[in-house]
């Protein structure tokens, strides 16, 4: 199912999607680099924090990028091959991100 069949909204769609992204993906880096650029955070702890922003860096990039494109293209196919790597890759995540918090 389509998010929205209406024209006129897939634009507004696409950047809502895309923001969102960014705004994950920075959040991210930003939390990974200030870990790791500060000696004093060089503890287990952050070391988890570091793990776990990078395993929500992967998470999201394995669903929104196809997202983005689907809505670009008004295309909602996707080859068999290319959807089991993408639930494959989502859950070997979710079992990773499992563990981490285990």
């Amino acid at each position: 199912m389509a998010l929205s069949e209406d024209p006129d909204l897939q634009p507004i769609l696409f950047g809502l999607f895309l923001c969102m992204y960014l705004v994950g993906v920075l959040r991210n880096l930003l939390i990974i680099l200030a870990f790791s650029s500060d000696s004093h955070l060089h503890t287990p702890m952050y070391f988890f924090l570091s793990n776990l922003s990078l395993a929500d860096i992967c998470f999201i990039s394995t669903m929104v990028p196809k997202i983005l494109m689907n809505i670009q293209t008004h295309s909602r196919a996707i080859s068999y091959v290319g959807c089991l790597t993408q639930m494959s890759i989502f859950i070997i995540l979710g079992c990773m991100d499992d563990m981490l918090l285990d």
